[in-house]
Order: structure tokens, then sequence, then C-alpha cells
């Protein structure tokens, strides 16, 4: 089989990021075939539309690593009930100018995991909208909404909690066999 790339944006900037751990585990979780390549995100200016004709380094640099890439994954928590202005910065980055949208047409997976109660549900369903617009086939199941309790995962970001650890399992084998099908790799 060929190696499938895929473009991991975790939309929390925060040190022990439980979204970072959680995108980690993923990776973990996948065939070897798959590789998970972090797109960094913290250095980009503010989207502004004066720069399209002349785009900055780093934002040629982050629709560069997304074209680059197979799929697509994205790791979101939720902040007032939405995604983190800093993940949709560098959505209207990679999407823009008008006509070179990097994401048109790759397959993604959107997770999550929180504090509260309902994880990141909110934030997932406005991602999904956006990703809709920009032509973004999006994995509709298992939704994966994961809520952070004491013991779930190590200071590694490994799952110790064998329950979520098997549901993430199915969400990677479904996520992998769906990219694989729209990718035809």
């Amino acid at each position: 089989m060929s190696k499938i790339r895929v473009a991991v944006l975790v939309g929390s900037l925060r040190q022990g990021s439980f979204n970072r751990h959680l995108a980690l585990a993923v990776g973990r979780l996948a065939p070897p075939e798959f590789t998970f390549e972090h797109i960094r995100i913290d250095h980009l200016p503010l989207y502004n539309q004066d720069f399209d004709g002349a785009y900055p380094d780093a934002c040629k640099r982050l629709k560069q690593e997304v074209e680059a890439a197979d799929a697509l994954l994205f790791v979101t928590p939720e902040y007032n009930r939405s995604i983190p202005g800093v993940l949709k910065n560098a959505i209207d980055i990679a999407s823009r100018p008008w006509g070179t949208n990097s994401f048109a047409g790759k397959p993604a997976g959107v997770i999550g995991i929180s504090v509260g109660a309902t994880g990141t549900a909110l934030a997932q369903q406005h991602l999904r909208g956006v990703l809709a617009y920009l032509d973004v086939p999006t994995l509709g199941q298992p939704e994966v909404f994961i809520h952070n309790k004491e013991g779930l995962m190590d200071a590694d970001g490994k799952i110790t909690s064998e329950g979520t650890h098997r549901f993430l399992q199915g969400f990677v084998d479904r996520y992998v066999e769906w990219v694989r099908l729209i990718t035809r790799k």
C-alpha cells in the first residue's frame, strides 16, 4: 500500500494541550502507511485580504503543507461554544486567496477533547460547516466528543482508559477505511 500523508491541525496552542495529546494518540493507533504531520499554526499572521496578492512566507508554507497532504485531521478544543480563533485563522489563510483553496477535495476527520461534559460538540459542528463550504468531505461517524477526566491519558498523551482506547481505535479504523476510499490509495 502507498503512504498516506495526513495533515493534522490542532486548534490549541497550550503547551499541555489535551487536543495535541489526542492527536498524538490517534496517530499511534493508525496503520504504518499513515503518517501524521502536525502543521504549525501558532506563527501565522492574522488573515488580511490585503496580502492576497503577495502572501507572507508563513502563509505560503501552510498552503504547501496542506496541499502536500492526502487527508486532513482537525483536532479542536471548544472556546465559547465554537472553534478557536487560531484554527479559523489557519483555515482562512489556507483557503485563500479566492480560487486557491488548499483544502478542497481532501477527506477530513474532526475530533476533540475538553474538560466539559459535552466535549467539543458545538465547536465540531461549527467547524464542519466551514469545511463543507470549503469542499472538504468530512467523515460523519463516529463522532468523537471526548470528555477529559482524571486518568484518561498519561503525561505523554497515551490513552490509559481501556474503553476510550477501544472507542478511538474504532474511530481510527473507520477514518483509515474512509480516507482510503476517498483517496483510492
